[in-house]
């Protein structure tokens, strides 16, 4: 068997994946774990969007291949969804393309815009495959300094003018995952003039977009002024339509990134199944429905749970105004050891801050997408064990 390409050795095996094998073996002893790992929501899309690909399913006409831009009905939706919630005006044909999920454009970007040289400059708490999409791509990775003290916001500031001559690509992610931070126009703003001053793509990831609590508005990059020029946003309806498996989304903004981009997808997939546009057509045909803030209320819920209890198993964290998690810190400084208490005693998986930066070691992730009676089963049986270590 020959030897696989050097760059595999510069991708460690997906962290998720690791932990979903550990919990396979404790189950298949009989062991009982509850993941609160994971950010992959817990429950169904809206009835509506679950009966349209049922109807569109059995269109006869739908299921061959589908144009690599996506059906131009689906583009016109994304196009609408964007001008009624954002007041941003998109071009359907040059400035919408379909993605299967934000997570296969994070890395295609990366192959459309770095090799050897060029620098991404990427959030040192932030979404692992800014960073493997990097090195995959054969570039520099340089970690902006973000933490609380920049109310988990990228310092622009602290980027060398060196490393800004290299850079090609400015990653943001808000609602941020992994910490819940939100960010401000004034942000975005300074972030597209920066972008725009150092010949820069900014890569907007906003997968989380519609999630966000306590009255905090949802915010697109690319309302700041000049925008769309410099930027490209990733819109997913994984999340905020509870549609993971479904790998849907779209990458809008530039349209010579966009165009791109194209070159490097159309070159390693194709289009979506057809019924899949029309079911995330409907999807987002309801724009800030009733089923959307009930949603955001159940998930604020859990937060506001898991927050109660942080004091009572050894955390503390920052309140998040959106996203699907809370960002802890261990109050003890050693979050290795927690995770692998928290496993092995409590039976509890959290996610370890590590896989996302390299400041993450002392820090624990929760995802809010676990039922609530086994959120609430889980923070018990982390209370018991903190208590009676």
């Amino acid at each position: 068997m020959p030897e696989p390409a050097a760059r595999l050795s510069q991708l460690p095996t997906y962290v998720f994946a690791l932990i979903g094998e550990r919990v396979r073996q404790m189950a298949s002893q009989g062991i009982d774990v509850v993941r609160l790992d994971i950010g992959s929501p817990d429950m169904p899309p809206p009835d509506f969007v679950v009966e349209k690909l049922a109807q569109a399913a059995r269109n006869k006409n739908n299921h061959g291949y589908s144009d690599y831009k996506g059906t131009p009905d689906f583009r016109a939706a994304v196009a609408e969804h964007y001008r009624k919630c954002f007041n941003v005006e998109l071009n359907p044909d040059t400035e919408v393309l379909p993605l299967l999920g934000s997570k296969e454009g994070i890395v295609n970007l990366a192959l459309t815009y770095l090799g050897s040289g060029d620098v991404a400059l990427i959030p040192e708490i932030g979404y692992p495959s800014y960073t493997m999409g990097a090195r995959l791509a054969g570039g520099d990775i340089h970690y902006v300094t973000m933490n609380a003290d920049t109310d988990f916001l990228p310092d622009l500031d602290s980027i060398p003018q060196d490393v800004a001559e290299r850079a090609k690509i400015l990653w943001v992610n808000y609602p941020n995952n992994p910490t819940g931070a939100i960010a401000t126009l004034d942000f975005y703003q300074r972030a597209v003039d920066y972008c725009k001053k150092h010949d820069i793509l900014l890569a907007s990831d906003n997968p989380y977009i519609d999630i966000v609590y306590d009255g905090q508005p949802s915010i697109s990059a690319l309302q700041a002024n000049n925008a769309k020029e410099h930027t490209v946003e990733f819109f997913s309806l994984s999340k905020s339509y509870n549609m993971a498996g479904w790998r849907i989304g779209a990458a809008v903004g530039s349209a010579a990134a966009l165009k791109n981009l194209l070159k490097v997808k159309s070159n390693m997939d194709s289009g979506h199944f057809k019924a899949v546009y029309e079911a995330g057509i409907a999807a987002l045909a309801q724009t800030r429905d009733e089923w959307a803030a009930e949603r955001n209320r159940i998930y604020q819920s859990r937060r506001d749970r898991i927050m109660a209890a942080l004091p009572e198993i050894g955390l503390r964290g920052y309140n998040p105004k959106g996203a699907l998690y809370v960002w802890t810190e261990a109050v003890d400084g050693n979050a290795a050891q927690y995770l692998e208490d928290a496993l092995c005693i409590a039976h509890v998986v959290l996610a370890p801050g590590t896989a996302y930066g390299p400041t993450g070691e002392q820090f624990v992730r929760f995802g809010l997408t676990a039922k609530d009676e086994r959120l609430d089963e889980a923070l018990e049986r982390l209370k018991k064990w903190y208590k009676s270590k």
